[in-house]
């Protein structure tokens, strides 16, 4: 996680192993007396990840106002199945950026803070921008490209994702504060003040005048009877945003709950949990962060975040009549497709992506080794997408227009090339550049390019995504890879042996199971959007 992907902040991280800042020069590359008092911030990002790149460049300033007060390291995030073979989340492009800052620490240790801010003007060019960043800002960008391209720069990265690893860091950013999980907000000030605290002698100068957080009042409506809402969970993470939050609680089940619901169902509060901002919260620095997923609702500001729950509705699995129209659970329409009324069809697996999800991409990659692994059992498996349709017949992915249209050419492959998953070669194919507008190039084997386009571009391809995204919603899945073993037991899971062992969690005489794949079978798994 959820408030949609962003809250979550799904998360970051590299540091420079064995490269010490030199004497007389801070992580900003000013010149200075030493003092006599550290303050170690550490982060773990990916190079591309857009909410890494977002707290790198909201802590510029801060190195800027406490210069070598503070000991910044940063540290990056990715994997190494086998020795030197470096991967992360965003591909191929992500592991040559990290290798190029990692070797700008080592290779440029007054300069490499200013060449990561350079290229997070246009992180998705990233590291085709190394070169202009390093005359930008007049390092020595050979002797880093010398770094990067040989086992240097894969020894640094390497060791660089191991820290990571051993701190448990596996979202981007992941940030630590004098050894402690920083999870305040991000800030200019807010960083300030969290440094400025940890301080045990004298502080800097500009630690006396730091402004005090506004107090934003929020009231959350939930409901006790929800078990997927989560409120604290979300809550926590708004306070991190919001250092100023003065949060109240309300039940749906109290007098003051159902009043407060009766007068907000129709302004767009019908579903739960609310999360229900006075309007000042417009005026909070922290409000960036949050304004694309706030709408009007009466004399508050609704946090949309994605709740599914209904507190007139059936509950289905509670044996309480809750709508009072005399059906009990899965005996009310109301609860027809939902997971806890499905019929259970063993040997079959479905998985809910968006086609341009960097852990969907991740985890129908590895589905390769899983259904090599169980072909001989023959289980059911099936590709499900994650999306809206909108009124007027249009959809609506977390990735754009472009995710939408992949999601349709794969539902009319899948279609067309069921026989023996034929439609998984094209899919794999398109997941290595997943993001690249020539998909015909991945059209080939047996796999027709006219018939797709033909199903694709006409309203062949627009019925198929609009029956398809029908599930997702019916079970309310949001979070893409999100799996579903045996038509109703729901799972999360991006590499092959995580996969295996959810499912054969419900399917354990299969020969399958007896396989070992590759992966951690505990984790992690990641996801975009929310469930």
């Amino acid at each position: 996680m959820k408030i949609r992907s962003m809250l979550v902040a799904t998360v970051a991280m590299l540091a420079v192993v064995g490269c010490k800042e030199q004497a007389g020069t801070d992580a900003a590359g000013k010149a200075g007396a030493e003092p006599k008092e550290k303050v170690e911030f550490t982060m773990h990002v990916m190079a591309q990840c857009p909410f890494g790149v977002q707290v790198e460049n909201g802590f510029k300033p801060v190195l800027d106002k406490l210069g070598k007060a503070v000991d910044f390291k940063v540290y990056f995030i990715g994997d190494e199945a086998t020795p030197g073979q470096l991967t992360s989340m965003h591909g191929d492009n992500e592991i040559k950026g990290d290798l190029l800052q990692v070797c700008a620490m080592k290779n440029a240790p007054d300069k490499w803070m200013d060449i990561i801010i350079c290229m997070n003007k246009n992180a998705r060019d990233i590291p085709t921008n190394f070169d202009a960043c390093a005359t930008e800002v007049k390092a020595d960008g050979a002797k880093i490209h010398a770094c990067a391209d040989g086992d240097e720069g894969k020894a640094l990265l390497s060791a660089s994702f191991k820290v990571s690893k051993d701190k448990g860091a596996r979202g981007s950013p992941t940030m630590f504060l004098a050894g402690a999980k920083y999870e305040g907000g991000r800030t200019e000030n807010d960083f300030i003040r969290a440094i400025c605290g940890k301080f045990a002698t004298a502080k800097p100068e500009v630690c006396k005048n730091i402004p005090e957080p506004k107090k934003i009042p929020l009231t959350v409506l939930s409901d006790a009877r929800c078990k997927d809402c989560f409120p604290d969970r979300i809550l926590g993470q708004l306070k991190n945003m919001f250092p100023g939050l003065e949060a109240k609680t309300v039940d749906y089940g109290t007098p003051e709950g159902k009043a407060l619901y009766d007068g907000l169902k129709d302004k767009g509060a019908k579903l739960l949990p609310a999360f229900l901002f006075a309007p000042i919260v417009a005026e909070d620095p922290g409000f960036q962060q949050v304004q694309r997923f706030v709408a009007d609702a009466g004399e508050y500001k609704l946090l949309q975040i994605g709740a599914k729950f209904d507190p007139t509705a059936e509950i289905c699995d509670n044996q309480i009549d809750d709508d009072g129209n005399g059906k009990i659970d899965c005996a009310d329409d109301a609860c027809k497709g939902k997971v806890v009324c499905r019929e259970a069809k063993a040997k079959q697996l479905d998985v809910f992506v968006m086609a341009q999800c960097p852990f969907g991409v991740k985890a129908l990659n590895a589905m390769k080794e899983v259904l090599d692994a169980f072909k001989d059992d023959s289980i059911a498996f099936n590709i499900n997408y994650i999306a809206d349709e909108l009124p007027d017949g249009s959809f609506k992915s977390l990735h754009g227009q472009g995710e939408v249209d992949e999601d349709i050419r794969e539902l009319c492959v899948i279609k067309n090339y069921p026989k023996g998953a034929k439609y998984m070669d094209y899919v794999l194919c398109r997941n290595a550049d997943i993001r690249a507008t020539e998909w015909q190039k991945c059209a080939t084997g047996g796999i027709d390019a006219k018939v797709i386009d033909k199903c694709a571009s006409g309203p062949e391809g627009k019925k198929l995504l609009s029956e398809n995204l029908k599930l997702a919603k019916d079970l309310g899945i949001g979070a893409s890879p999100t799996w579903l073993a045996n038509n109703k037991n729901q799972f999360s899971g991006v590499a092959a042996e995580q996969i295996k062992k959810n499912f054969c969690a419900y399917n354990a005489d299969l020969k399958g199971c007896a396989k070992t794949l590759s992966g951690d079978a505990k984790g992690p798994a990641g996801g975009c959007g929310a469930n």
